[in-house]
């Protein structure tokens, strides 16, 4: 009983996790499609010099000029792709936290997956956020992996 109980807490927050990424990528494809139609700087401007933030910062001046060059066709292909991705997401987590097996062999498809692509990144431009991304995604492909073979289908 033990066993099965420490099997579910794992799953759990694994579903968890890929629960709120989906919710905040839903949050995300919300907002560009909320900011269709307008002037996609101007309105970061405004919530810079609402937040009281330095307008000089390096950061700011980079996110303000990443976010110029947004124009509606991009904004919709953005909330399409964070629309699908947090899709894959709430697959994941509402499967895990039924402990269906299936989402146990989804969620190492799915995540092993881009592996390929965050250790590109990691390798490309190294900063703390992406190494602990990849080192994140491993431990959860690594743990599915050894929940699947310490508890084989029953048969």
């Amino acid at each position: 009983m033990a066993t099965k109980r420490t099997r579910g807490r794992g799953l759990r927050l694994i579903a968890a996790f890929k629960l709120l990424k989906a919710a905040a990528l839903i949050a995300i494809g919300v907002g560009a499609l909320r900011l269709l139609h307008k002037d996609v700087a101007a309105v970061a401007e405004h919530c810079v010099n609402m937040f009281q933030v330095d307008p000089h910062n390096h950061f700011i001046n980079l996110l303000l000029t990443k976010l110029a060059i947004l124009d509606d066709r991009r904004l919709k292909e953005l909330s399409i792709g964070t629309f699908v991705y947090a899709a894959i997401f709430l697959v994941e987590g509402t499967g895990l936290a039924f402990r269906k097996r299936w989402a146990e062999y989804f969620t190492i498809v799915t995540t092993s997956s881009l592996l390929p692509l965050e250790i590109y990144e990691v390798a490309r431009r190294t900063s703390l956020g992406r190494c602990f991304t990849l080192v994140l995604n491993v431990a959860i492909v690594a743990y599915l992996i050894y929940e699947l073979k310490r508890f084989p289908k029953q048969r």
